[in-house]
């Protein structure tokens, strides 16, 4: 594989750390934006990977450290908006893309990988869709002369410190007996982080993937409730399930929505009322064969590998 200087915004985040240190084991050189350098020393420990401080949202800043890479790889998104404006997912979502074209045509970049979200349509029922489907279309369809994108839209992403494995696992700590749980029956098809992480770089050089859309996805579909009470084994609680229908759904969705931190919103109760499964298997352009969830989570999630084990029995019985 050809040496690539590769600018990665987002890779302070759980994907971008996947993706930074496969690329610095690949030899590339890499440059990665944060508003707090000093909180990513892991990163800086890496052979070939530098971060800058800034901010991502500043274009001429952007635009300068760009003149430096022949790649932009923009892992930049949002789960949840702060606060009730109703701007944080267009600014992180479309506007921040935005910047980054308009700062690949003034430093002369010529490839974007950019990561989207499965079921990302301008007609889906949350705003968290509907942005990264605008963002998605603003990187594909540049007008830049010789300039290349690639979407990736993925399913729910595990792999230690995720936010959906985790998140959930916390929850459960806190209500180990029974668990309310809203929308259970949505479906996903969880995909390894290292996994999307490997599509992305393996990517970079392939002239076949320029202009293309991904979905990514691993090996099995889940209900919500079926992962919810996986993750339930994992942590050895006998936790009794509670399927809402969707109007105690909602309802939970509209009490949380102002909960701090903001375990669960109104927006994403619309966003899983998509599923999030792919229409075919792993993409064979990348020679990838998905990890399953079985596989990897025991290793980061439980009291220990034999009780996550028989965790994992018990749940197996109980599917």
């Amino acid at each position: 594989m050809t040496q690539h200087h590769v600018t990665v915004l987002g890779g302070t985040g759980f994907v971008g750390h996947s993706v930074v240190r496969r690329l610095a084991e690949h030899g590339h050189v890499v440059r990665v934006i944060s508003r707090r350098r000093e909180r990513h020393r892991d990163l800086l420990v890496l052979p070939g990977v530098d971060v800058v401080q800034g901010d991502p949202r500043d274009v001429a800043l952007l635009a300068r450290e760009f003149e430096k890479s022949d790649t932009v790889v923009n892992l930049v998104g949002i789960l949840n908006e702060r606060g009730h404006r109703g701007k944080g997912f267009a600014d992180a979502h479309v506007h921040h893309v935005a910047h980054v074209v308009e700062a690949c045509k003034k430093s002369g970049v010529k490839r974007l990988l950019h990561m989207c979200a499965l079921g990302a349509s301008e007609w889906a029922p949350s705003h968290y869709l509907r942005t990264k489907a605008r963002g998605e279309y603003l990187a594909l369809h540049s007008g830049i002369p010789g300039f290349h994108a690639t979407s990736f839209r993925s399913s729910v992403i595990f792999g230690p410190h995720d936010s959906f494995i985790n998140r959930f696992a916390g929850l459960l700590k806190l209500s180990p007996w029974v668990f309310a749980l809203a929308c259970a029956d949505s479906r996903f098809q969880p995909v390894y982080v290292e996994d999307v992480a490997a599509a992305i770089v393996t990517s970079m050089d392939d002239r076949y993937t320029y202009g293309q859309v991904y979905e990514l996805c691993g090996p099995r579909t889940y209900q919500l409730h079926e992962l919810v009470s996986y993750i339930a084994a994992q942590l050895g609680l006998n936790t009794r399930i509670i399927k809402l229908n969707k109007q105690l759904s909602w309802l939970q969705a509209m009490a949380l929505e102002f909960v701090p931190g903001k375990p669960f919103s109104l927006d994403n109760y619309k966003s899983l009322q998509v599923d999030s499964v792919c229409s075919r298997g792993f993409p064979k352009d990348f020679g990838i064969t998905p990890a399953t969830l079985e596989s990897v989570v025991p290793t980061y999630l439980g009291p220990s590998v034999s009780d996550s084990y028989s965790g994992f029995r018990h749940w197996a019985r109980r599917s």
